[in-house]
């Protein structure tokens, strides 16, 4: 019994979603972890894997940091009573010091905050921001050549040791 105690207590974290989008379109220069304010027919939503993160993006409303354009599809029998809105804004719970350090970069530096990822800490749902700029279609070319040539060199890397 106290060996399946450990195996559930070392699994805390755990992805939900994933934007892959994001690093292509965006050069990621810091990340922030982030609370979300959700109802429970989301958290039941999301601990069935339904949300796009695709065309989301964090805005600023009044000194605080919302979440745009996320989509949760409600489930059908979580959400019979109550009238659910899968893309609307959610409250993002940071300190106020990370808060202001963002605004500023947002306003100033011309920066985006857009979400990465969203998974599981200790039964809470974070979502990991990352302060973006947008790349250029050239920057977009040069990194997808960069990933083919480092594909390149991992299959002669294998078919060299396979011949050693």
């Amino acid at each position: 019994m106290d060996m399946t105690k450990q195996k559930t207590k070392g699994k805390t974290d755990s992805t939900i979603a994933l934007n892959k989008r994001a690093r292509h379109e965006y050069h990621i220069d810091e990340h922030y972890e982030a609370g979300i304010a959700l109802e429970g027919w989301e958290v039941k939503s999301l601990r069935a894997g339904r949300i796009n993160l695709g065309d989301a993006y964090a805005i600023v409303k009044n000194s605080e940091i919302f979440l745009f354009g996320a989509s949760i599809v409600p489930l059908i029998s979580a959400s019979t009573h109550v009238i659910a809105d899968d893309r609307r804004t959610r409250k993002l719970l940071l300190h106020r010091a990370e808060i202001d350090k963002l605004i500023g970069a947002i306003e100033r530096k011309g920066y985006t905050l857009i979400p990465l990822a969203l998974y599981w800490k200790s039964n809470r749902v974070k979502i990991d921001l990352g302060v973006a700029r947008g790349k250029q279609e050239h920057d977009k070319r040069d990194a997808e050549k960069e990933r083919d040539w480092n594909r390149e060199k991992q299959r002669v890397m294998r078919s060299k040791n396979r011949a050693a």
